[in-house]
C-alpha cells in the first residue's frame, strides 16, 4: 500500500488505540503506589467521565444532521448494546487487566472477528468453511502460545487463567455488540449511536461505583490515576475515533482495517517500553499466528472489511 496521509493517520489511530491497556495498567500502578487496591470500576468511571462530554457534543451535533426519529425499537437496541457492548465489555476488560499483561489482553481482544464468525455460524447459519476453520485454529494456537509466555514470566497460571477468561468474556460481549449494531447504526447514525450508547454505559458505571464506593472517593484518587485516565480518554478514545473516521474517508475502510492489525504488536511494544513487560520469541510467534488467523477470518467474512468498533466509539476492543 503506497505511503499516504490517510495511511499515516490510520496507523497513528491504531497505535493510540493500542495504548488503552497501557494507561489502565499505569492507573492501577498509581493506585498501588498510593497504598490503594486496584479498582477497575473507579478507573473505568474516570475514563467515562473524561470521554463522555465530547462524545455527547458530537452526538448532539450529529443528531441535528440526522433526520431519523428514534423509535421504541431503537431505544431498546441502544440500551441493550450500551449495556452489553460498552458497559459490560469495558468492565470485563478493565478487570482482566488486573491479572494479565497488556500485550496478552490486546491479543485476546483481537480475536473478536473469530467470535463474530462463530456467532454468525450458530445464529445466522453462515458457513465458516475450511479456510475459516483453519484460521480459527491458527488464532487460538497463537493465543495459547502467548498465554504460556505470560504464565512463564509471571509464575502465576491461576492469575493468567482468570484474566484471560475475563478478557475473552469481554471479546464475546464485544462480538455480540458488533453483530447487533449494524442495523441500528444504519438507522440512527454512527456518531449519535456512539453518544447514546456511551451515555448508557457511563450511567451503569457510575451507578455501580456509587454502590461499591463512597462517592467522594472519586475525588480523592492519586494524581497518576487522574492523569492516565485522562490520557486514556483523550489519546486512546477521542482522538483515534475521529482520526480513524477521517482515515476511512481518505483511503477506505478496507485499508484502515488492515492497518489496524498493527494494534496488538504496538501494545506489546508499549508494554515493554512503559511497563517493563517481557517480550519473547514465543510471544511474537503467538502474536503472528493470531494476526494471520484473524486477518484470514476477516477477509473470508467480507471482501471489504470495515472497522465498526473504531468508528462507533471503540467500547471494549479499543
Amino acid at each position: 500500500m503506497p505511503f499516504s496521509a490517510g495511511a499515516v493517520l490510520a496507523f497513528t489511530a491504531a497505535a493510540f488505540f493500542s495504548m488503552k491497556a497501557i494507561f489502565v495498567k499505569l492507573a492501577y500502578l498509581g493506585q498501588i503506589d498510593a497504598g490503594l487496591p486496584t479498582d477497575a470500576v473507579t478507573v473505568l468511571a474516570l475514563r467515562m467521565l473524561f470521554s463522555l462530554p465530547i462524545l455527547v457534543v458530537a452526538g448532539f451535533w450529529s443528531s441535528r444532521r440526522h433526520q431519523h426519529r428514534l423509535t421504541r425499537k431503537d431505544w431498546i437496541a441502544v440500551l441493550f448494546l450500551g449495556i452489553v457492548g460498552y458497559y459490560l465489555s469495558s468492565l470485563l476488560d478493565f478487570m482482566g487487566l488486573q491479572y494479565i499483561t497488556a500485550g496478552l489482553e490486546r491479543l485476546i481482544l483481537f480475536l473478536y472477528p473469530t467470535v463474530v464468525a462463530i456467532i454468525s455460524f450458530f445464529v445466522f447459519k453462515k458457513p465458516i468453511g475450511r479456510t475459516g476453520i483453519a484460521a480459527l485454529v491458527l488464532s487460538y494456537i497463537g493465543i495459547a502460545l502467548a498465554s504460556v509466555h505470560d504464565v512463564r514470566t509471571s509464575g502465576d497460571a491461576h492469575a493468567v487463567l482468570i484474566g484471560g477468561g475475563l478478557i475473552f468474556a469481554c471479546t464475546i460481549t464485544y462480538a455480540i455488540y458488533l453483530v447487533g449494531q449494524g442495523e441500528v447504526v444504519g438507522r440512527i447514525g454512527a456518531t449519535r449511536f456512539a453518544a447514546l450508547a456511551t451515555t448508557v454505559a457511563a450511567a451503569c458505571v457510575l451507578i455501580q461505583f456509587a454502590i461499591q464506593n463512597p462517592p467522594a472517593s472519586l475525588l480523592t484518587q492519586p494524581f497518576p490515576v487522574y492523569l492516565h485516565s485522562g490520557l486514556m480518554a483523550l489519546v486512546s478514545t477521542i482522538l483515534p475515533i475521529f482520526m480513524t473516521a477521517k482515515a476511512i474517508q481518505m483511503i477506505g475502510a478496507a485499508k484502515v482495517s488492515l492497518i489496524g492489525a498493527v494494534g496488538p504488536v504496538a501494545t506489546i511494544f508499549f508494554g515493554w517500553l512503559l511497563l517493563n513487560e517481557t517480550v519473547s520469541v514465543q510471544q511474537m510467534i503467538g502474536a503472528a499466528l493470531v494476526l494471520s488467523g484473524v486477518i484470514l477470518v476477516a477477509r473470508k467474512a467480507s471482501p471489504k472489511p470495515v472497522v465498526p468498533a473504531v468508528v462507533q466509539a471503540a467500547p471494549a476492543g479499543e
